[in-house]
């Protein structure tokens, strides 16, 4: 099981890492194209990274659900944990809103708005961390 929690962790991180990156490209796009520069490979760069973080969501809850019901982990911690999973879950739809938006070229909310989109992710996860490490309930 420790190496089912390794996938689970990598697979985790892979998927963190897309999530905090994209709205990024999000911000690159909505100010390059408002100064009138080529944005074609931010939306191939987006595109291809909500791909790859989609697969990692799906390898990262496929693994904590084998976490989940091979040792039998229950707890307070853990269904509020999970609330915030799906929270975060949530929030990778609301970036794929944006990335349909983004390929239709009506992406038109403000570079600062996507800067502050880009902190949500955040304020999701250190919850999810503190319940996983604490296990506070």
């Amino acid at each position: 099981m420790l190496w089912v929690k390794v996938f689970h962790i990598l697979a985790m991180t892979s998927w963190m890492a897309g999530i905090f990156y994209l709205p990024r490209i999000y911000v690159h796009y909505v100010e390059g194209r408002a100064a009138g520069q080529d944005v074609t490979r931010l939306e191939i760069m987006a595109r291809k990274l909500f791909g790859f973080m989609t697969i990692m969501a799906l390898f990262t809850l496929g693994f904590g659900l084998w976490l989940w019901f091979g040792w039998g982990i229950s707890g307070g911690w853990l269904h509020a944990k999970l609330l915030f999973v799906v929270l975060l879950l949530g929030y990778h739809h609301a970036c794929w809103i944006y990335l349909k938006r983004m390929q239709r070229g009506e992406l038109n909310r403000s570079g600062r708005f996507f800067r502050l989109f880009n902190e949500v992710p955040l304020l999701i996860f250190i919850p999810i961390l503190i319940f996983v490490v604490v296990k506070p309930f």
